[in-house]
């Protein structure tokens, strides 16, 4: 497979909505001298999402496809603790919710040729897809940690674990992309891993103050 095709341009807009939000998150968390969670941080994130599916369909690769299933719910969920994920109107917000799982219907419809595409073993050996899904699940396992310290406190939140496991992901999902020679995502751990790195730089300050 190629390493760069078409459809390279729609996992690049995906990173590009994935580095924005976390760019967003850090010049507002700089300002604020704190960590801060914006609403723009979600609608990017639901945007990003949402065109990396499209991309890992395209690629084949369903450890991307599998990642992003869980986390664009997620996404709608905060949207909805912070009240705006009817913004642009409650017929918008039912299609944005069910856009995924109409792609999903559509794929799984011939299940065959989606076991011979995706799970064959022929386009991805079994280890580097377990090794991918692990990374890519990893970034959706911080946003199920995310929504239940959420839920639990009836506000959109972003624990101090959350960076941490983002961390951890972003590695791993480097060290994918690399055997996988996709410079999507490559390129688009990048950014993130210093957003991480910066956060957490930014969490261990405010909690020793807060220690003084």
């Amino acid at each position: 497979m190629a390493i760069i095709s078409w459809y390279t341009l729609i996992g690049l807009f995906a990173q590009a909505a994935f580095a924005g939000r976390m760019l967003v998150q850090w010049i507002m968390s700089e300002r604020a001298k704190k960590v801060v969670n914006p609403a723009l941080f979600w609608w990017l994130s639901l945007v990003g999402s949402l065109a990396m599916s499209f991309y890992g369909f395209l690629r084949e690769d369903f450890a991307i496809m599998l990642a992003q299933l869980v986390s664009f719910y997620i996404y709608i969920y905060n949207l909805k603790l912070k009240q705006e994920l009817y913004r642009f109107g409650k017929l918008i917000a039912l299609l944005i919710i069910v856009v995924p799982i109409l792609l999903l219907c559509l794929q799984l419809k011939d299940f065959s040729s989606f076991f011979d595409s995706f799970l064959d073993g022929h386009n991805i050996p079994y280890g580097w897809m377990v090794f991918g899904l692990v990374g890519q699940s990893l970034f959706s396992i911080r946003f199920v940690y995310q929504m239940v310290v959420s839920h639990r406190r009836q506000q959109s939140v972003l624990p101090d674990a959350f960076w941490y496991i983002s961390l951890m992901a972003a590695l791993m999902v480097q060290i994918y992309g690399v055997y996988r020679l996709d410079i999507v995502l490559i390129i688009g751990q990048v950014g993130g891993m210093v957003t991480y790195v910066r956060n957490i730089m930014l969490m261990h300050k405010n909690n020793k103050q807060a220690q003084d």
